[in-house]
């Protein structure tokens, strides 16, 4: 077995990039009215950007980086979840019980060229409002319509 059939080689987003979508992010929430938690994570779930906008609740830290941590790790935006367990009775009671699983939304995957390289979430209003933010950053950066 030659080397190449031994190692894999991915893509990761970059810390500028993923500043980059924050401060996307933060202008969708801001135009929204909307002060928001904004997590962008690596594609392992390690955080590689964060801001917390001043007036975001503190509870909502933690909720941004699972939902970040969501979406790259099964690689489906996070408002999915629902849709996937909710009339499968054993997902349904036992896959919520995932230490950082979020399964309402605000958090996406982060694709380029058709690979997974990061994960984007946001906290701070209704799960609609987060998707709003966290869409409108991918939008504004060219990775969504």
């Amino acid at each position: 077995m030659g080397a190449t059939q031994k190692a894999a080689t991915f893509s990761t987003i970059t810390a500028e990039f993923a500043q980059e979508l924050v401060s996307h992010a933060a202008r969708v929430a801001t135009e929204n009215g909307k002060p928001m938690v904004i997590t962008v994570c690596d594609r392992d779930g390690t955080m590689k950007a964060f801001l917390r906008m001043d007036g975001a609740p503190l509870l909502s830290v933690q909720i941004s980086q699972d939902k970040a941590y969501t979406a790259v790790a099964f690689g489906i935006p996070t408002d999915q979840w629902h849709e996937f367990i909710k009339n499968d009775e054993p997902l349904k009671i036992g896959i919520p019980h995932t230490a950082r699983l979020v399964t309402f939304g605000g958090g996406y995957p982060i694709v380029v060229d058709g690979e997974i390289i990061g994960g984007i979430g946001t906290s701070g209003g209704h799960y609609t409002d987060d998707m709003a933010v966290a869409h409108g950053a991918l939008v504004a950066a060219g990775l969504a319509d």
